[in-house]
């Protein structure tokens, strides 16, 4: 009698069973703990290693430019084209960067970045601009802790006669009471002398507006006499370059005093 010829399918088992212990226990923990198990492990790493980088663009970053110094409107436009978003996270004074520029980022500059990463600025708004004080009228020294609370700085001091006001306080000063100027600016001092008792003293104008120098001179009894313009790029317009008479050099009252001024046309 002819032997049975064994079944194709019982002749070749499943692959996985090659591997599966013999023992009811072993076998148990075979298909429901260590099979499971790696199945997971291999699902984890494609997904880790697969999946992920292409949801996320891994390997689409990219570098982050330097965009302190540029203007905050050109770098959202850069940015925006790279697939990037921004964020003004802060806001500061700055004397030195015009309002608008950049003076911070995060992420910094040649940090790879993915596409939508937000990236927060810091902008500067400009100087800040300040109101000069009260000044007529205190000590120097009064003077000085006003002029400091107010975030501007102590200029030169020049000297004049006043018989309105006691000697050794503050006449007026310049810039003028009431001006706006950025802060830190100097604020120079025109502090009294005493008494005029018949005698005048040319003070020292150079570096006052015309204006202001104008009223020094006159509240003096002196006059201006010619006022030259000389082109000057350095000095705001109508700032005074030179002097016809030196400082403390004693005049008559009614002397014309010449001057010449900054222009820059």
């Amino acid at each position: 009698m002819t032997a049975p010829i064994p079944s194709r399918h019982k002749s070749h088992q499943f692959f996985l069973d090659r591997f599966a212990p013999v023992s009811r226990r072993g076998r148990f923990l075979y298909y429901f703990i260590l099979l499971p198990v790696a199945c997971l492990l291999v699902i984890y790493l494609l997904l880790n290693n697969v999946a992920m980088p292409l949801f996320t663009r891994h390997g689409f970053e990219k570098t982050l430019p330097d965009l302190v110094g540029k203007n905050v409107d050109i770098a959202r436009q850069l940015l925006s084209a790279e697939g990037l978003e921004t964020e003004v996270s802060k806001q500061e004074y700055h004397s030195d960067q015009p309002e608008g520029t950049i003076i911070s980022q995060y992420p910094p500059a040649d940090t790879k970045v993915k596409s939508g990463r937000i990236i927060k600025l810091g902008v500067s708004t400009g100087k800040k601009m300040v109101v000069v004080p009260a000044l007529a009228g205190y000590s120097v020294r009064q003077a000085k802790l006003y002029i400091e609370a107010a975030g501007l700085s102590q200029g030169e001091i020049a000297w004049t006669y006043s018989d309105s006001l006691p000697e050794q306080v503050v006449v007026f000063s310049y810039p003028a009471v009431g001006s706006e100027v950025s802060s830190g600016t100097a604020i120079n001092l025109m502090v009294n002398r005493g008494k005029l008792a018949g005698m005048i003293y040319m003070p020292k104008v150079i570096g006052m507006q015309l204006a202001d120098a104008r009223k020094v001179i006159e509240s003096l009894g002196l006059k201006v006499g010619v006022v030259s313009e000389v082109r000057n790029d350095n000095f705001l317009p109508e700032t005074v370059m030179q002097q016809s008479v030196e400082e403390n050099t004693e005049l008559d009252p009614g002397e014309e005093i010449d001057l010449v001024v900054s222009t820059t046309e």
